[in-house]
């Protein structure tokens, strides 16, 4: 497909605001728990309320998403997502900060998948995981720049300005898309053309359970998202009351860990194509399992030392996300895509919930002020991460069988790159 790279681009920025809104309420829990006088569970719950909304529009949008053209579709979910982040920064009240967030996830999740499944449709296998790591430094870039500098405005001006920031950038992204992403229609073309047969959207969701490669291959997120985003709500106010981190130092560990794989996730993505996803996925966990000790087991420390933990756990846990992430994508074919990774998002953000859940369940605030108990998160995530590797050595690759406009297209796209 032609202008490959500036879709990829324009997919990058959308990730990049989506990833920097949901990342942003995490660091300012210490703030949220303040204003709004709530407990560590409560505050979960803002978590949370954003993960159980996207799950229930990727239950509704598995039925519908394969019948539009992405790039409408795309256009749909980042408006209500900017509108969504807009009430963040206007709720007085804890009651609707969880509204808001619930409206901001009811439309974010949607991206998610939409990004996703444009990859997956203009992007041989091949190249997909090099196309994957380009897509996932959006979050490194949320946590370069983003965060720090969304912390800096809460700090200057007061909590809600980092969310303004996220809606005004919004406002060039959706510019963008209009201006310089074409319709991407390959589902919808292959359909047209019977090169494929005509399968209802419920029957899209049957073939999921009947499928023994997409049904591991959910249960496959599911597992990765429980090793993973236990650990992560509570790694900023865990350095802050554990660590010695002020509310301004914790912004350096989004920082460092946001530059460090800026770098990583682009060859993370490089190797996969090269050597196998799954072997650099389970590599990567392998060396993931002592990050993920480290972090969870911190005691008061310097913090150039601290630093360096939190920064390769970040490594470990965004780059084994290219290779799984390539891997999910290829377990169905362009036609059913939208419908599984519309699905695959709300098991997805269903254990992204779960999970937020489990940590504020588990985490408690001792008499000393400090968090108590998260070692035990971390031991579900090391638990959680050995289960992603036996489950992923078993996902099998579905090629596509594109039409020959469309096969001739990637081929040109190739010789250009």
């Amino acid at each position: 497909m032609k202008n490959e790279r500036v879709i990829l681009l324009i997919l990058a920025a959308v990730q990049f605001t989506h990833i920097l809104d949901f990342m942003l309420v995490m660091p300012l829990g210490k703030q949220l728990m303040s204003i709004f006088d709530i407990s560590p569970q409560q505050f979960s719950f803002i978590v949370t309320a954003y993960s159980f909304a996207a799950f229930a529009a990727g239950i509704v949008g598995a039925f519908v998403i394969d019948r539009y053209d992405r790039k409408v579709a795309l256009l749909f979910a980042y408006v209500g997502f900017l509108v969504g982040t807009l009430f963040c920064a206007l709720a007085p009240s804890f009651e609707l900060m969880l509204v808001s967030r619930g409206i901001a996830g009811l439309f974010g999740g949607s991206l998610v998948t939409l990004v996703l499944s444009i990859v997956g449709d203009i992007i041989p296998y091949e190249r997909r995981s090099t196309a994957m790591g380009v897509i996932m430094t959006a979050f490194s870039a949320a946590s370069v720049v983003g965060v720090p500098f969304g912390l800096w405005l809460a700090a200057q001006y007061g909590w809600q300005m980092p969310f303004y920031a996220v809606v005004v950038i919004g406002l060039f992204v959706i510019a963008g898309i209009i201006a310089f992403m074409p319709s991407v229609r390959v589902h919808l073309e292959r359909v047209a053309t019977q090169t494929t047969p005509i399968i209802s959207p419920l029957q899209n969701i049957i073939n999921i359970f009947k499928d023994r490669n997409q049904s591991l291959a959910l249960l496959f997120t599911v597992v990765l998202i429980l090793g993973h985003f236990t650990i992560i709500p509570f790694i900023a106010p865990y350095m802050q009351l554990n660590v010695g981190f002020s509310d301004t130092e914790v912004a350096y560990i989004y920082l460092f860990g946001g530059l460090s794989t800026i770098v990583a996730l682009p060859l993370f993505g490089y190797l996969g194509d090269k050597y196998g996803n799954f072997l650099i996925f389970a590599i990567i966990s392998w060396l993931g399992l002592f990050s993920i000790w480290g972090v969870t087991n911190m005691p008061p420390l310097a913090m150039v030392y601290a630093i360096l933990i939190s920064t390769s756990y970040f490594i470990v846990a965004s780059g084994r996300n290219v290779p799984a992430t390539t891997m999910v994508t290829a377990v169905v074919r362009a036609e059913s895509r939208g419908s599984f990774m519309s699905f695959r998002t709300s098991a997805q953000q269903l254990a992204m919930g779960v999970s937020a859940i489990i940590a504020g369940a588990i985490v408690t605030e001792g008499e000393n002020g400090k968090l108590e108990n998260y070692e035990w998160v971390g031991y579900l995530g090391i638990a959680m991460s050995l289960l992603a590797i036996v489950i992923g050595r078993y996902l099998k690759v579905v090629k596509d069988e594109l039409p020959e406009e469309m096969t001739q297209g990637h081929k040109d796209t190739r010789n250009e790159n």
